[in-house]
């Protein structure tokens, strides 16, 4: 088992200690909005003045490339395999105030490679550096790639809730079946009690009746379920490499159905 250490010279000076919540953002499926959608609530959080944590375990790096402007010189995988201490590689969103990053920028595909060739034998690596990092940091989210292999099983147990973006298609409704089941799997066998009661359907449209069909079909079950509008400006953020909620596009930002549906899940998630 690896122990992670806090480096001595760290240059954030984060002393209060915190009750911590961390949450992934998963479903078995791609294109669903999971970096979207962590990344907005990432930057909610933080504009409501907490501080926040966006782990960017996905080790194609996309949220860490809307973030940050330039590649870091220490990643995710340097902290999990003993490079370097974790807040060596923490660093903060300038743009963003009370928002860190601990990223992957896919240097070698150096993620991918130590969750095919080491992960196995540290399969609480990332639970372990979730609690190290816990009493600095109020709220920490964890942004998935859209597989369930080692990497994206031990981003789950590290957390303490899961939510699943999900689209409003049956493909979705489809990919969450599997995931649940999945998922029961894995609480099983690693004893894990993360929770996983909520949904965020992502690109809503209610004036399409299938979303709305889909919409009523993922309400049937045990999950509170979120919606959030269609909204070209989050791409628009992304490529400028801005919060959604401060981002403004010829005096334009998100439309307000948007910044109430981004509130609510922001207070309810975090309460």
């Amino acid at each position: 088992m690896i122990i992670l250490v806090l480096s001595k010279e760290c240059v954030y000076n984060i002393t209060k200690v915190y009750m911590t919540k961390t949450i992934s953002f998963h479903l078995q499926k791609g294109g669903v909005g999971k970096t979207t959608i962590s990344g907005t609530l990432a930057c909610q959080s933080a504009i409501d003045g907490h501080s926040t944590l966006l782990i960017d375990v996905d080790p194609q790096g996309n949220a860490s490339s809307w973030f940050l402007q330039e590649a870091p010189v220490y990643e995710l995988a340097d902290v999990i395999q003993g490079k370097c201490y974790s807040m060596d590689a923490i660093v903060p969103v300038t743009q963003i105030p009370n928002l860190y990053m601990l990223p992957t920028f896919g240097i070698g595909g150096t993620l991918k490679n130590y969750a095919e060739t080491k992960l196995a034998e540290e399969p609480f690596v990332l639970q372990d550096l979730v609690h190290d990092l816990a009493s600095r940091f109020e709220r920490i989210i964890l942004d998935l790639s859209p597989g369930l292999g080692r990497l994206e099983r031990a981003a789950l147990i590290a957390s303490d809730e899961i939510i699943s973006p999900m689209t409003p298609e049956v493909f979705s409704l489809d990919g969450l079946e599997i995931f649940i089941e999945e998922l029961a799997k894995l609480q099983k066998n690693l004893h894990s009690k993360v929770e996983h009661s909520r949904i965020i359907i992502n690109s809503f449209d209610n004036r399409i009746k299938q979303h709305r069909d889909i919409f009523q079909a993922a309400s049937k079950g045990k999950f509170i379920v979120y919606k959030i509008p269609v909204d070209p400006l989050f791409r628009k953020a992304q490529e400028a490499g801005s919060a959604p909620q401060l981002f403004k596009n010829r005096s334009k930002g998100l439309k307000p159905n948007t910044l109430e549906a981004i509130n609510i899940i922001n207070l309810e998630i975090w309460r």
